[in-house]
């Protein structure tokens, strides 16, 4: 078998990877729907892969894994070894989770980060509301994550929030020192979600990046009363291409609230120093920026080692990402928590993706199915309906 083409299509603002071969079996990859730039990349990588055999999977990473980086760089890498374990799996007829050791679990736990409604408002009682609405969601969530601080837009929308001047955009473009009184209400709007969640579901935070070492100290120790379960991404994170290990081991050592960073740090390299110094509690690598599904696993099991446990991100991975999450967290060792469950950008994907379980989430949890390769596959008919006319080659 032998690949003879890489073909690539926007799916909305999906970029899909399609890995075909002479034998008729092909595998898919995605990559996040906030990065529809990159379907530009992917021709780059298309002569590397030519002639390979796609069932050598680390043969054809071993061509293609070092022209990538820290996110968004490195997900067309990702998203091809997704696709290559997609292809493999059907072309031996068993599910990815065999080829990656075979599951350890039947089913996997997924916390919220994207069944949320629109926050009316920044003050307690709006982060308040938008818990009530989430813990009543049919999923039946166990875990929910909000942005609070840098994440999303409560520094914008708070006046006298930071000491310093705001800055307009997307991608969490603010750091720096806060205010007292910008400190306060970040834990003000905390308080008010864990007393709508209880004991009953667990509140993660995701909350920058941006912060200054002493203040993610004193807001990670006002908030260990609460028992929430992680304050991500507190001083680098989400498109920042470096990791700080140093200082967020200082954090981390102050407080006993855990720690958590990692969706966008591209191979396991790059998170040695993070997990060797214990420089976080928990890492959140990303399937589709971290360099695919095998990367992820190896990743888990160092921090198992070091005893640093693991949330994998992937909240714009889309449904294809949700099949490859899975799979793959199907066989992370016990220092697992959950993946962050991925919801499709347009409801017109679980039209064209077939294969998952209905409902896809119950009471918090995933079931891992046995079907070939990711177990999910398109309606070709109907996707075809949903393509570029740039892009009506692709499922040719």
């Amino acid at each position: 078998m032998k690949i003879t083409a890489v073909r690539c299509a926007l799916l909305g603002d999906s970029p899909v990877l399609r890995v075909v071969t002479d034998e008729g079996v092909d595998g898919y990859g995605q990559i996040e729907s906030s990065k529809p730039y990159m379907a530009t990349v992917v021709p780059l990588y298309e002569p590397f892969l030519l002639g390979e055999d796609p069932t050598d999977i680390e043969r054809c990473l071993l061509k293609i894994r070092r022209f990538a980086a820290f996110k968004p760089w490195g997900s067309v890498v990702s998203a091809l070894e997704v696709a290559l374990h997609d292809l493999t799996g059907k072309a031996y007829g068993i599910p990815v989770h065999k080829l990656l050791g075979g599951k350890v679990r039947d089913r996997v736990r997924v916390y919220n980060g994207g069944v949320r409604p629109e926050l009316e408002g920044h003050e307690p009682e709006h982060y308040a509301r938008a818990m009530e609405q989430m813990k009543a969601a049919p999923e039946g969530f166990t875990i929910i994550k909000e942005g609070v601080g840098f994440h999303g837009f409560m520094s914008q929308n708070i006046s006298g929030f930071m000491l310093g001047d705001q800055r307009t955009g997307p991608r969490h473009p603010n750091r720096g020192p806060l205010t007292q009184k910008g400190l306060r209400h970040t834990v003000r709007c905390v308080e008010a979600m864990k007393a709508v969640l209880g004991d009953e579901i667990g509140l993660a935070l995701d909350m920058g990046p941006g912060w200054t070492v002493s203040d993610a100290i004193r807001v990670m120790r006002a908030i260990e009363p609460l028992d929430v379960l992680w304050g991500e991404d507190l001083l680098t994170g989400d498109y920042v291409p470096w990791v700080h290990a140093d200082q967020y081991r200082e954090v981390t050592m102050a407080t006993s609230t855990p720690t958590h960073t990692g969706e966008q740090i591209y191979l396991r390299q790059n998170f040695q120093e993070l997990l060797e110094r214990k420089a976080v509690r928990v890492i959140g690598p990303d399937p589709l920026d971290v360099g695919g599904l095998a990367e992820l696993k190896r990743v888990a099991e160092l921090a198992d080692l070091h005893g640093v446990q693991i949330a994998p991100h992937g909240v714009l991975d889309g449904v294809i990402g949700l099949a490859a999450l899975v799979q793959v967290c199907a066989t992370l060792p016990d220092n697992f928590i959950a993946f962050e469950y991925p919801v499709a950008e347009h409801l017109w994907w679980y039209d064209i993706v077939v294969g998952l379980p209905t409902p896809i989430v119950q009471d918090g949890f995933v079931t891992v199915g046995d079907a070939p390769g990711l177990g999910v596959t398109f309606d070709v008919d109907a996707a075809k309906a949903y393509l570029r006319p740039e892009d009506q080659g692709f499922f040719d």
